[in-house]
């Protein structure tokens, strides 16, 4: 077994033992023109690791046209979960020998363009966990959408997987439940702003404290399932 795959095994159990839903790993070369990270940083790192961590059925099924305060609970739990597994790869890393900086899972650098250092769907597709749905979000086979991500870039000798040559096909359930009727039969159609206004309304209702919805995230659960 190569160096390079023999690294990605050892974190790919490692992320498993830590509870993690998802691992892959990325190529970012063709994304970190897109990255909002000081030119060291950028100019530095090879790979992305992708981890994710499927959500909880039953939190998402109270969904029905927004987000409850029982989501807004649970979203705050997987971050941290997310950022602290993270950061305990990157920290194994690092003793390795090699350079890890692991991107939090929710700090968003830009509203209005809903931008954060590094886009973790991206970098989940490009490591082969799923594609750009309909609902702007990363769909993966088995969990739909319903799965959070964190990314760690890092200059370890990495094995990468390679992206799914799927889309969503037929599926056009997130269509029709958007309540900010931002979701359209082409990806590239997705309107940001009408989501993002949905977003402040929900967050301004103080049912939840920070701008989610989750509405087509219970609309995608995969279609392995």
């Amino acid at each position: 077994m190569t160096e390079d795959k023999n690294n990605h095994e050892k974190l790919k159990e490692l992320s498993t033992d830590l509870g993690f839903s998802l691992f892959g790993v990325a190529d970012i070369a063709e994304i970190k023109h897109e990255f909002n990270l000081a030119k060291v940083s950028v100019e530095k790192f090879s790979r992305g690791i992708v981890l994710g961590k499927r959500l909880l059925d039953a939190v998402i099924e109270e969904i029905v046209d927004r987000p409850t305060a029982l989501y807004f609970h649970h979203y705050r739990q997987l971050n941290f979960f997310l950022d602290r597994g993270a950061f305990l790869v990157a920290s194994k890393i690092q003793e390795l020998g090699f350079q890890a900086l692991p991107i939090p899972a929710s700090q968003i650098t830009d509203w209005k363009k809903q931008q954060s250092h590094v886009s973790h769907k991206k970098v989940g597709y490009l490591a082969g966990l799923g594609w750009i749905g309909r609902n702007n979000l990363l769909v993966n086979p088995d969990l739909g959408s319903r799965a959070r991500l964190v990314t760690i870039l890092t200059d370890m000798p990495l094995a990468t997987d390679n992206p799914l040559d799927l889309d969503c096909g037929s599926c056009r359930a997130c269509i029709g439940v958007c309540p900010a009727k931002a979701i359209h039969e082409n990806v590239a159609d997705f309107d940001h702003w009408l989501c993002f206004d949905k977003l402040k309304e929900f967050r301004n209702s103080g049912v939840v404290g920070q701008h989610i919805c989750g509405v087509c995230i219970k609309a995608c659960p995969g279609f392995n399932r």
